[in-house]
């Protein structure tokens, strides 16, 4: 009897091990496949659009997984290219972080694509979507807050189908860097969190942001400084004679910006500077040359002939509700530019943070006491 327990004994102390074994290999096999129905249900329920991802793969040990193929789009989108298209995005903790006691995690997205087709966007009926809806749905597929950002040759594009030509501006080979978004490195700047992105507009340009951000703030802060160079003005043709009827036979095309958002306050510029510019093509017809040749006109009247451009200043300033551009400063500075002094082909950085801050405490503080009177 003794013997016959022991017996059954040591078949439970073998077979327990073993059945939990199996148990935990199943789950690992089929926990790429629930994974796969969490996110498709996720991009399923994005209100006014529709998703999927072709597979998973999962990293038990390393806590890792990575998503191939997620694709989204309008439920009624006319022309099938779809809206977001992330070839791969790998997810995983930051372990940098975690032994600063804090568990974050970091993205690394390969060659996403990003495609705004006007028609699709601006397609009425249905559902109406929400950016907040489909955004929120792609952070609610990281189970964890987003310290690190990374990606590798992604693409951005506006695209109109009905204007003739089509219209397609677009950024490519986009490379992004964003670190401590979540302010996982503890430090006494407003705007802990620093910002890179590289990227060729179209036209062959070289463009450049670079700026820190504060993104824990519901209305997040952040200070930006943008440089586009060397675009072939040729390139942007499709969409001003779409929506100005100016063609450029040559010209360069450059942009240097600053932007500053504090407190839901924003100040900032742009200075766009096209150089040895020249209008008018051989195949354009009587009115558009007609056009072209008044444009052209005022173009020589306004252009600074020691440098060969055309630029001007456009400040913007507001409340992020009701963002402005100033006309007048804008009309002024072509002018300067013109016969005073040429603008130089750089960031000016002229708007500092704390002033801005500084204004837009002020203002929110003769808001608060607006209502507090009415």
């Amino acid at each position: 009897m003794n013997m016959t327990k022991k017996k059954i004994y040591t078949r439970k102390r073998f077979l327990l091990p073993l059945i939990l074994i199996v148990l935990l290999v199943a789950l690992r096999v089929a926990l790429p496949y629930i994974v796969k129905n969490y996110v498709n249900g996720v991009l399923a329920d994005i209100p006014g659009y529709y998703g999927q991802v072709e597979d998973i793969d999962l990293s038990l040990i390393t806590g890792a997984y990575t998503i191939h193929g997620l694709y989204l789009n309008k439920i009624d989108a006319g022309s099938q290219i779809p809206f977001l298209d992330f070839e791969k995005t790998n997810i995983s903790l930051e372990w940098s972080a975690l032994l600063k006691g804090r568990i974050v995690s970091e993205i690394e997205m390969i060659r996403p694509t990003l495609i705004y087709v006007f028609e699709d966007q601006q397609k009425e009926g249905g559902p109406d979507p929400d950016m907040d809806d489909w955004s929120e749905a792609l952070t609610d597929l990281v189970p964890i807050d987003i310290n690190k950002l990374e990606i590798h040759g992604g693409k951005m594009a506006f695209v109109q189908l009905s204007a003739d030509p089509n219209i397609d501006l677009h950024l490519d080979k986009i490379e992004l860097y964003a670190t401590n978004l979540r302010n996982v490195v503890r430090q006494e700047d407003r705007l802990p969190s620093n910002l890179s992105v590289t990227a060729i507009s179209v036209g062959g340009g070289q463009l450049e942001l670079e700026g820190q951000m504060d993104l824990v703030k519901q209305i997040p802060d952040m200070d930006l400084a943008l440089t586009l160079e060397n675009a072939d003005a040729t390139a942007l043709n499709d969409f001003t004679h779409h929506y100005a009827a100016l063609d450029f036979d040559r010209g360069i095309f450059n942009l240097y910006s600053e932007l500053v958002i504090a407190d839901g306050y924003l100040q900032g510029s742009l200075k766009p500077i096209l150089r040895d510019l020249k209008l008018i093509g051989k195949e354009d017809s009587f009115l558009e040359t007609l056009w072209e040749g008044f444009v052209g006109f005022f173009k020589f009247i306004l252009k600074n002939h020691k440098e060969n451009t055309v630029a001007t200043k456009v400040p913007l300033e507001g409340n992020l509700n009701e963002v402005k551009s100033k006309a007048w400063p804008a009309v002024i500075n072509i002018f300067k530019n013109a016969w005073i002094e040429a603008f130089k082909g750089i960031v000016d950085h002229q708007i500092d943070f704390e002033q801005v801050l500084e204004t837009a405490r002020e203002k929110n503080s003769k808001d608060d006491s607006e209502k507090e009177k009415d």
